[in-house]
């Protein structure tokens, strides 16, 4: 299988997860809006004004993961499916004796054909350990210790 067919599958992969997180998170928005606009005055004060609180905190979450995935976005639009690197950086695909990764935004889980890949952004732990490495690396990771046999 050829490079770019691996990446650009892993980072279709990543931006599909991508886009079912954010419309997990406009719909929670929707919802919010929604019933801030049904929220009638009750007769209790109190307990409409507790409830607008809620709902505006819960939109104000979701603003916040909302902005979190643009960010994110960013990141993907980053890497370029042509290019390979000798060191690990933005957009590798790295094959190690235990694991497989694709240093990206933190997706979890991916199948590619028959190889296991995990997402990861360049700034989880494992990922700031394989940044600037190459084939041969050696690498101690909670007292497991893989080593880096090849990067796309």
């Amino acid at each position: 299988m050829k490079t770019q067919n691996i990446k650009t599958q892993l980072l279709q992969l990543c931006t599909t997860s991508l886009d079912t997180r954010l419309q997990s998170v406009l719909a929670v928005i929707e919802d919010i809006k929604q019933s801030l606009q049904s929220e009638t005055k009750s007769s209790a004060g109190d307990k409409h004004e507790t409830g607008r609180a809620m709902l505006q905190l819960e939109r104000e979450k979701a603003g916040h993961q909302l902005a979190e995935i643009e960010k994110t976005k960013q990141i993907l639009s980053k890497i370029n499916t042509e290019s390979t690197y000798k060191n690990i950086g933005l957009g590798s695909v790295v094959y190690t004796t235990t694991s497989n990764y694709f240093i990206s935004i933190s997706a979890g889980e991916l199948k590619v054909e028959d190889d296991t890949f995990y997402a990861i952004s360049a700034n989880t732990p494992i990922g700031q350990l394989l940044l600037g490495k190459s084939v041969g690396d050696v690498i101690n990771f909670r007292n497991l210790e893989f080593k880096i046999t090849k990067v796309l």
